[in-house]
């Protein structure tokens, strides 16, 4: 039975999407997990990965098209399924869907909103047949963006760049008119720009009288005014919507890691993976939310959901903002898988190459600013998240051992928590858990 491939919810509370490049072709067999497109989002530009697997029979969306979140972007074909399955229509429609078919109109006759198992059949059973004939009257055929072109009378050409790319572009003061683009019909895309060895000059200043772009920073006397990146918008909304609406706690601890860090110089001296205190951090984060279950949840609206393993997000800092990649099962990887996944990670963020799965999911998350010269912090709860550590800087510090002064080298860190979720008793005693794992490092590695 055909399926519709929809527009996913790349990011939490994503409304919309942009297809920047499809990455197969229709007619082309694909498996499971084979990366579908490029989605540019709010924050990055993720890979789209096919959920099912057969022949992709149609391309819907137009690269550069914004989509919705749940509207149709391709059809897939199980096997052993032909084109006479795609174009089968009820004998009660009076439009019948053709391989030629405008793609927008094909996507109402092949797929029904309500289902999680869009078929050409649904749709028809859910609509009268003078309903939908009404419906195609009303429909004008929607213009459709041409492939780049020359005007005869200015012999300028068209520039066609997604939004992303011409941010950057500005960013890195590049002329996309000088950029050759690779996409489909001629369209910039990233790896166009990133292509480039050396930036190209500036273009040249608008007249005084023409009004300034929307992505254009306006300076004044004594301030500039920077416009909001679809990341920043994104950001301010999150964590206004989570300082607001999640009723958040904190629980802080010092560290002693004078031991995990004599540690971490052993490890690294005889790994080929050389492994970075964070990387410590992460296992005995997991290991704490193995130890104590009860914070390895999340807010569920009418229930609390518990998790049977520990999948960490990792708060990466990269242009403009920041993204949180998650690892999967933290609790059974090795400390050089630990090391080696959140060095992937990391990069990938940065270069804007993650994919929708990675982005998804996890119940906890840390974050790190001692590499920055921060002592202390307290970090956001990213819902439905019910736990995100704050770590600081390790630096020499006054303690007392057994009555004495001594000087040891301490980190202090922060938990944030979802009280809806956790309670005090509990975050006291997953914070006891890893401040243990933490000044007894060897529990990390066993």
């Amino acid at each position: 039975m055909p399926t519709v491939v929809r527009m996913p919810e790349v990011l939490a509370n994503a409304t919309e999407a942009v297809i920047q490049s499809w990455l197969v072709t229709e007619g082309q067999e694909i498996k499971v997990g084979d990366a579908l497109a490029e989605v540019e989002t709010e924050k990055a530009v993720v890979e789209l990965a096919a959920e099912v697997a057969g022949v992709l029979a149609r391309l819907i969306a137009e690269p550069g098209a914004t989509i919705a979140v749940g509207d149709p972007i391709a059809i897939v074909l199980a096997p052993g399924e032909s084109d006479a399955d795609l174009d089968a229509e009820p004998p009660a429609d009076p439009a019948p869907a053709t391989p030629d078919a405008d793609p927008d109109l094909e996507a109402d006759a092949v797929a029904d909103p309500d289902s999680a198992a869009p078929v050409l059949e649904a749709a028809s059973q859910r609509e009268s047949a003078p309903v939908r004939a009404a419906a195609n009257q009303q429909t004008a055929e929607p213009e459709r963006e041409a492939p780049p072109r020359v005007s005869p009378d200015t012999n300028r050409t068209r520039l066609f760049a997604t939004p992303l790319v011409r941010k950057l572009a500005g960013e890195k003061n590049i002329d996309l008119t000088t950029v050759t683009g690779t996409g489909p019909g001629g369209r910039i895309v990233r790896r166009d720009l990133d292509r480039l060895a050396v930036a190209q000059p500036a273009a040249v200043d608008a007249p005084a009288a023409e009004p300034a772009p929307p992505s254009t920073p306006v300076v004044a006397d004594g301030f500039t005014d920077e416009p909001l990146t679809g990341m920043r918008k994104a950001i301010a909304r999150r964590l206004t919507e989570s300082k607001t609406t999640v009723p958040h706690f904190y629980v802080k601890a010092d560290c002693r890691v004078d031991a995990l860090m004599e540690l971490r110089r052993s490890v690294n001296e005889a790994a080929a993976v050389k492994v970075s205190l964070n990387d410590f951090v992460l296992k005995a984060a997991a290991g704490a939310l193995v130890e104590v279950p009860e914070a390895n949840s999340i807010w569920n609206d009418t229930s609390i959901r518990r998790f049977e393993k520990v999948d960490l997000a990792v708060a990466v800092a990269v242009d403009g903002g920041l993204l949180t990649p998650v690892l999967r099962g933290v609790d059974r990887m090795s400390l050089s898988v630990v090391a080696s996944t959140v060095a992937d990670l990391a990069q990938r963020a940065r270069e804007g190459r993650l994919k929708q799965a990675e982005l998804e999911g996890g119940s906890f998350s840390v974050s790190n600013l001692g590499m920055y010269g921060v002592s202390e912090f307290s970090a956001i709860l990213n819902p439905p998240q019910s736990g995100i550590l704050a770590v600081g800087g390790a630096a020499p510090r006054p303690v007392v051992v057994d009555g004495e002064l001594a000087t040891a080298t301490v980190m202090t860190v922060t938990l944030s928590a979802d009280h809806r979720v956790i309670d005090g008793a509990v975050a006291a005693q997953w914070m006891a858990a890893f401040v243990r794992r933490i000044e007894n490092p060897l529990a990390i590695l066993v």
